[in-house]
């Protein structure tokens, strides 16, 4: 969004025998980092003023203040509201682009990303679908309001679930992104964690933080975690709240038990989706409890506004090494159920 206030300031300068109006504008920019956008020592912001001679423009901080002919600096404004939106779908300002919009050969307006894109990482790169499932997902966003994603390790579940919520968000289609796991430990004890809850629970999200900051540029991060836009929270947290206008992910949902992805789900308030992610071939329950994933699939595949997917080893998107050790747990997983079962039938038989 960009914020604009107009100066009350507005004068008249007579030249030989013309009168121009000449007026002074003040542009707040209030969703970007400077850095980026005016480049370093304000080498784009040089190349902003070398495109727009007739004008005098100066820049502090977040302000940016244009004086000239109305005409002229209504033709900034807008050229300024265009790098605005060129910066906010590609998370970078180039000089190219810069040229192109001054220059009116670029509108973003009107060349906007193609269909396949979801968000553009920090550097500009789209990030898009790379596999069928991982589509299936992309396009399920749209027209469902609670996906389960379900697949091996490297398939892209929880990066493309938070891509879609950060494309949400920048759409304005929801005003939060809310992001939770069961802290739950893999397998080992961790024993006493020092540090206060915040550092205490930090390396159970730290994938989930990892995911925002290849998305989102660190200062807005920053900024949308301090004040709750983006929230991540353990899912205990959640007891008790109404999740209304936001954009909710919950991962590692494998661990979850019964009772706990039941109070999850049942948190959904209005203009809400719900993405659940998870692996059921990594539980780290306790034996004995019934992973809540394997359960509300069962359940909810057929109850309308819910879409299941189910992710395979031809979705990886890791080090190709990742999808052959994935097929080689299964086929060996398989192989150890066939033996207990055939171990069975010859009891079974005695």
């Amino acid at each position: 969004m960009i914020s604009l206030l107009i100066s009350n300031f507005v004068w008249s300068k007579k030249i030989a025998s013309d009168t121009y109006t000449m007026i002074e504008k003040l542009i707040y920019l209030d969703t970007v980092d400077l850095i980026e956008f005016c480049g370093a020592q304000n080498a784009k912001m040089e190349l902003i003023r070398n495109n727009f001679p007739k004008l005098k423009i100066v820049c502090r901080g977040n302000w940016i203040k244009a004086m000239g002919e109305a005409e002229e600096v209504a033709d900034f404004e807008e050229k300024i509201g265009q790098m605005m939106s060129y910066y906010n779908e590609h998370n970078v300002l180039t000089e190219q682009a810069i040229l192109n919009i001054a220059t009116g050969a670029l509108n973003p307006q009107l060349s906007s990303t193609d269909a396949t894109t979801v968000v553009h990482s920090i550097d500009g790169h789209p990030i898009k679908a790379r596999s069928a499932n991982q589509q299936q997902m992309i396009d399920a966003a749209t027209e469902h309001d609670m996906i389960f994603a379900i697949g091996p390790a490297g398939s892209g579940k929880t990066y493309l679930a938070i891509a879609l919520a950060v494309r949400a968000l920048k759409a304005k289609q929801v005003k939060r992104i809310i992001l939770s796991r069961p802290a739950v430990e893999a397998g080992e004890k961790l024993g006493f964690l020092p540090g206060d809850m915040k550092e205490k629970i930090d390396p159970y999200l730290q994938p989930l933080y990892d995911a925002l900051q290849d998305m989102i540029p660190p200062l807005k991060l920053k900024e949308m975690m301090e004040t709750g836009v983006i929230q991540i929270a353990p899912l205990a947290f959640m007891r008790g709240r109404t999740l209304s206008n936001a954009f909710v992910i919950l991962d590692e949902a494998q661990n979850t038990t019964v009772p706990q992805i039941k109070m999850f789900l049942t948190r959904m308030g209005l203009n809400t989706k719900f993405v659940i992610t998870g692996d059921i071939t990594q539980i780290d329950l306790p034996h004995q409890s019934l992973s809540g994933l394997i359960y509300s699939t069962s359940v909810l595949r057929n109850v309308k506004g819910v879409k299941v997917i189910e992710f395979g080893a031809n979705d990886i998107v890791r080090h190709k090494l990742v999808q052959r050790i994935v097929e080689a747990f299964e086929k060996a997983e398989k192989k150890e159920k066939k033996k207990e079962k055939n171990s069975i039938n010859i009891k079974n038989n005695e």
